[in-house]
């Protein structure tokens, strides 16, 4: 989608769902314009490399990866395991029906539909982009793990910062799309640690 049409596809309440006024629709189209060049940043850091552990770090956030983890977990019969289980599965789905509830809301277009001539370098799970699920998980399985034993906590939120950055390294996500998926992973995990004590 070129500016121009973004910049009346927000003026005419497309992504928002309602009528936005011109000067917030500038504003919003200049922070959206702002997220489409730092995506395209990082395609400076591409090489062979990054892009094996970028698709690694994808492969370890998505959903399956996430649910062996927690079922994983939930299964081993040590001690504070199966709770920690518990919380990770209980955060990741909160955090990922949240995250797609908000996609289907919202629809915003992965940058391969809405930036010419882009091609990112992983498939697109589905159509939209905002907010990233991937990294919604991967925060709240981090959170819910966070105060673990065996250093579980830092682990997890390393592994969810790689996440997160191999969304948009990969160029399945702007960075925007990627600091909501943070929020709400956040949000996932706490209300996990209330709801699995």
């Amino acid at each position: 989608m070129k500016r121009r049409d973004l910049e009346l596809a927000i003026a005419e309440g497309a992504l928002t769902g309602a009528p936005v006024e011109p000067a917030r629709a500038a504003r919003l189209a200049r922070l959206l314009g702002y997220d489409e060049r730092l995506l395209l940043g990082f395609r400076r850091l591409h090489g062979p490399w990054r892009t094996r552990l970028a698709r690694f770090l994808t492969a370890l956030g998505d959903a399956k990866s996430v649910a062996a983890i927690g079922l994983g977990l939930v299964l081993w019969r040590r001690s504070g395991a199966f709770h920690a289980g518990l919380r990770l599965l209980t955060g990741s789905a909160l955090a990922a029906l949240l995250a797609q509830t908000l996609k289907r809301g919202l629809n915003r277009a992965r940058p391969t539909s809405a930036i010419d001539g882009f091609e990112a370098l992983a498939e697109d799970p589905d159509a939209f982009s905002f907010p990233s699920g991937h990294t919604a998980a991967a925060f709240a399985a981090a959170v819910a793990l966070s105060g673990e034993p065996a250093c579980a906590g830092p682990i997890a939120f390393a592994c969810a910062t790689g996440i997160g950055l191999s969304r948009v390294y990969l160029g399945a996500h702007y960075p925007l799309d990627v600091l909501a998926g943070v929020l709400l992973g956040s949000v996932g995990g706490a209300a996990s640690r209330l709801l699995v004590p």
